[in-house]
């Protein structure tokens, strides 16, 4: 059940790119004139009129640390050996691939709409990756699998998702934006309930 949940609740996070052309249209004037374009929006890439401060930097900080769990992920398919820490990783995978699709659509609006998830290029995860997330990357490519790189990576997938939350909550505070504020309260519930799987592999693994 949990996993159909996760599935059905990253299906959900297509519904809002789609929708958020109509609901501009809607609204009392236009996107650009109720949230103009800001410098984070032009030093990110942000093209989405609707796009202002706080919705430019929580797609960013987003971005950031969401392919670092996409990467990390996709080296746990090929080497976790524990099967629940396996399962996550592909669950993350497909997670993350549709968060950065959808993000990627909201901050460019010239991208026409789909109901397809388009994964990003290697390219793409490596640009948006900081030298710490590049750091821990080399690390578990050069692990041994084996307990020792199941417990690093989900380590680091704790360490992650709480990232990922605060960045959540905190854009829930200041955001203005209708559709990226339900895209964010969507995320930060997926978050939370990834925390808690987390939380159950990583006490099981410390008894292993």
């Amino acid at each position: 059940m949990r996993r159909l949940t996760l599935s059905a609740v990253a299906l959900a996070f297509t519904m809002p790119c789609i929708a958020l052309p109509a609901a501009a249209q809607n609204a009392s004037g236009s996107a650009s004139e109720q949230n103009p374009s800001s410098s984070a929006s032009e030093k990110t890439g942000n093209k989405a009129a609707a796009m202002g401060e706080a919705e430019a930097k929580h797609a960013a900080d987003t971005t950031t640390v969401g392919l670092l769990a996409l990467q990390t992920s996709q080296i746990a398919l090929k080497k976790a050996q524990n099967p629940k820490v396996k399962e996550f990783a592909q669950l993350e995978v497909a997670e993350q691939e549709t968060i950065a699709d959808v993000l990627k659509s909201m901050r460019d609006q010239s991208t026409p709409a789909s109901g397809q998830v388009k994964a990003p290029t290697a390219d793409t995860v490596q640009s948006n990756l900081d030298a710490k997330g590049k750091a821990m990357v080399e690390k578990l490519q050069k692990a041994d699998a084996g307990p020792a790189f199941d417990r690093e990576y989900v380590q680091s997938q704790i360490e992650g998702h709480q990232q990922l939350l605060e960045i959540q909550e905190a854009y829930l505070k200041t955001g203005k934006d209708r559709e990226n504020l339900n895209v964010t309260k969507l995320m930060r519930g997926q978050i939370k309930e990834h925390q808690m799987l987390l939380q159950d592999m990583h006490k099981q693994l410390g008894r292993s």
